[in-house]
């Protein structure tokens, strides 16, 4: 892995560990149906609860998160390459799809459910009845692993990207690197002779009269 990669992950893991701890917080802070008093016919007074704040915190923490996925990956369509396998890109199109549905979903339940933890509110009537918007049990909750559930699709869809994109790389880079080693070879004759030639051996021009003579 490489060092952007790490860095990458460690900011998103972050990122979703604080979403899903302030949402199971924000879950355990959460006002409850038997704490709101209806003080007149149509009014509703809430106590003071952390709870939204710590649901908008881990709406916001989430939102970076997926702007940061979204951001590093690039675009998704143009990350397919002719070798890059179909095993990689249906995982990364798969960790894509879920990863933005569980976002959705944890996101509009954080923001509904801090919306619902506001310290005042007005009691609306059933069947001549006054009643007080509270957050159901479960809904932080509920919205801490979708957040977590999405952070960590998102990384796993980043990293599948990235892995696919320098595997692609190392293959077109690798016969285009030894072409400049080729190049220093000297394509030609040997300039010195075979280690097994004989050198020339001078005769006397004179050589062959005294033969005759002799």
């Amino acid at each position: 892995m490489e060092r952007k990669e790490k860095v990458v992950c460690s900011i998103l893991g972050f990122l979703g560990l604080l979403s899903a701890a302030t949402g199971f917080a924000a879950e355990a802070k959460r006002i409850k149906g038997s704490q709101v008093l209806l003080t007149s016919p149509s009014t509703c007074t809430y106590p003071s609860s952390p709870a939204m704040g710590l649901g908008l915190t881990a709406a916001m923490a989430l939102l970076v998160a997926q702007i940061i996925i979204n951001v590093t990956s690039g675009c998704f369509c143009c990350k397919r390459g002719p070798r890059q396998s179909n095993s990689n890109w249906t995982l990364a199109l798969i960790c894509y799809v879920v990863s933005w549905f569980t976002y959705v979903i944890a996101f509009l339940l954080l923001l509904t459910g801090a919306a619902l933890n506001d310290q005042h509110g007005e009691g609306t009537m059933y069947f001549g009845n006054y009643y007080c918007y509270v957050v159901k049990p479960g809904v932080f909750a509920g919205a801490a692993v979708l957040s977590l559930a999405s952070v960590i699709l998102g990384i796993v869809h980043y990293l599948v990207l990235n892995s696919a994109k320098n595997n692609t790389n190392a293959s077109w880079v690798g016969p285009a690197a030894a072409a400049p080693n080729q190049a220093g070879i000297a394509m030609g004759q040997p300039q010195f002779p075979p280690p097994n030639t004989q050198a020339p051996v001078f005769v006397p021009e004179d050589t062959y009269m005294r033969r005759q003579f002799t």
